[in-house]
């Protein structure tokens, strides 16, 4: 099923008598296996509003990524939330779409500094489970009536609804980047360096440390801006706290970002691969307490230490209870990306819920989707 119009879209869903897999471009496998037919997105195409100089874009779902940034770039503009590229680590193929980016809430690298997919998303068309069209948000930043909604469906992962066109505010490409990288720090000192880093005025929009081979470690703090005013924080932090940092520079400082993004140091290795949420500070916390118990192989943090990709042996369930436990005792929660398909069958792929928010998840679901139909099981 790949509808060409929001309408068929709607006469689809409004028909439907059996359980839909909702896809986009097919590179995020992440949510448990769904049964049922497949209704795809890839029809609903084309940008359909850019105003440069209003720094918004009112795009249809099922338009490729590539498409929407090669528009914004010939304007010097760009998503500024950076979204991840799954097919690196997941080794699916297909073409991300800008529909499956929001319905994820995909957020890379720089979150830490300008906010996540969702805070940049003005407003939403979708056909909820019933095939009612619903509108919400507006088209520019200054009408943004319904926000809570349009952030509802940023991250629903298509269960309450089907994404048709998404407003978005941009913004412009920076004139230049530079990467401050350490090397040889522990977890525990790579992350307190990246703190550091985020406390002080000097505006870091990517701080990452990669801990992914034995033995060896890399630290890196991101700046962007105009020349001088790059050239005149970078010289601030190595007289602080990145003392005697190596300097890289524009295309070689986007390549060091682009592998922290799309978690590339983890994508050739074996193994499944948790996405985990805490405290910046409590991410080497988390690691140690988990490598005391034989649990972990690799660990990329981003967000300052806040998002940690962790690497541990395909052993089916073996050790998924000790991450959840040690997580959940941390107030954070976590994400089974990548695994073999029997351990993604059978362990929880999103951090259980608590009964009360169990219960108002099942309450909104039955309200967009008093059918179930729309991805039934992908979350639970």
């Amino acid at each position: 099923m790949r509808p060409q119009s929001e309408e068929d879209l709607a006469g689809a869903l409004a028909e439907a008598t059996a359980p839909l897999r909702v896809r986009g471009g097919g590179t995020r496998d992440v949510g448990r296996p769904v049964v049922g037919d497949l209704l795809e997105t890839g029809g609903l195409t084309g940008i359909e509003l850019h105003e440069p100089g209003a720094l918004t874009l009112v795009v249809r779902a099922g338009t490729p990524l590539s498409e929407v940034e090669a528009a914004l770039d010939a304007h010097g503009q760009r998503l500024a939330f950076e979204p991840m590229d799954h097919r690196v680590l997941l080794g699916t193929g297909g073409a991300p779409t800008i529909g499956g980016v929001v319905a994820a809430n995909v957020s890379g690298p720089r979150r830490i500094a300008v906010g996540a997919c969702r805070d940049f998303l003005l407003g939403v068309r979708f056909v909820d489970g019933s095939g009612t069209i619903v509108k919400n948000g507006g088209r520019v930043m200054k009408n943004v009536t319904g926000y809570d909604l349009v952030k509802l469906m940023a991250g629903s992962w298509g269960c309450l609804g089907v994404l048709t066109e998404v407003s978005l505010k941009v913004l412009a490409r920076p004139a230049t980047e530079a990467t401050l990288v350490a090397t040889g720090k522990d977890a525990a000192a790579g992350v307190a360096a990246l703190s550091a880093a985020l406390t002080s005025p000097f505006d870091v929009t990517g701080a990452a440390h990669l801990a992914v081979e034995e033995g060896r470690s890399e630290t890196r703090v991101r700046i962007e801006g105009m020349p001088g005013s790059v050239a005149y924080r970078i010289d601030a932090l190595r007289a602080g706290p990145c003392a005697g940092w190596d300097v890289v520079r524009d295309d070689e400082s986007a390549v060091l970002w682009t592998e922290v993004r799309d978690v590339a140091p983890l994508a050739a290795r074996s193994g499944a691969v948790w996405r985990i949420s805490v405290k910046p500070s409590d991410g080497p916390v988390l690691t140690a307490a988990l490598a005391a118990q034989g649990i972990g192989e690799a660990a990329l943090y981003d967000w300052g230490g806040g998002l940690v990709w962790l690497l541990v042996a395909e052993d089916g369930d073996a050790g998924a209870a000790a991450i959840r436990a040690q997580v959940a005792a941390l107030g954070g929660h976590a994400t089974l990306v990548r695994a073999a398909p029997a351990t993604r069958a059978a362990l929880p792929v999103f951090q259980p819920q608590s009964n009360g928010v169990a219960a108002l998840d099942r309450a909104i679901r039955a309200k967009f989707d008093p059918r179930g139909i729309l991805n039934p099981g992908l979350m639970d």
